[in-house]
């Protein structure tokens, strides 16, 4: 896929098929149109989708757009991403497997007095 902006981009062209995605919307805009994205890749009956990094490939909604569409995404499923996209969640699951982690609190801070310490 690629955006508009991306139009003359090497990726479009060393690619089998490339398809264009988010008409209308900025570059960034484009490659988050998860809805869009797996009705094209129906459409073209796409089996798996490798998101690469960034972008959608921490996208839950993305990942469960997938998944209702039969479509492999490659990486962890959305329940792990969900879960591991929460930074206290996922804190506090590495501490309940014993997993090293580094000082900090056990759940988000919202005033600078809890904080400071960790400074």
């Amino acid at each position: 896929i690629y955006s508009k902006e991306d139009f003359g981009s090497l990726h479009r062209y060393k690619a089998d098929e490339a398809f264009l995605v988010g008409k209308g919307k900025t570059p960034v805009g484009a490659y988050l149109s998860a809805e869009e994205i797996v009705d094209l890749a129906v459409k073209q009956g796409v089996d798996a989708i490798h998101p690469g990094y960034g972008f959608l490939s921490e996208n839950t909604r993305f990942v469960e757009l997938c998944e209702q569409a039969g479509i492999a995404f490659v990486g962890p499923p959305s329940s792990v991403i969900k879960r591991f996209g929460d930074k206290t969640e996922a804190r506090q699951l590495a501490l309940e497997f014993n997993v090293p982690v580094v000082p900090g609190t056990p759940s988000a801070v919202s005033d600078l007095a809890t904080a400071r310490p960790f400074t």
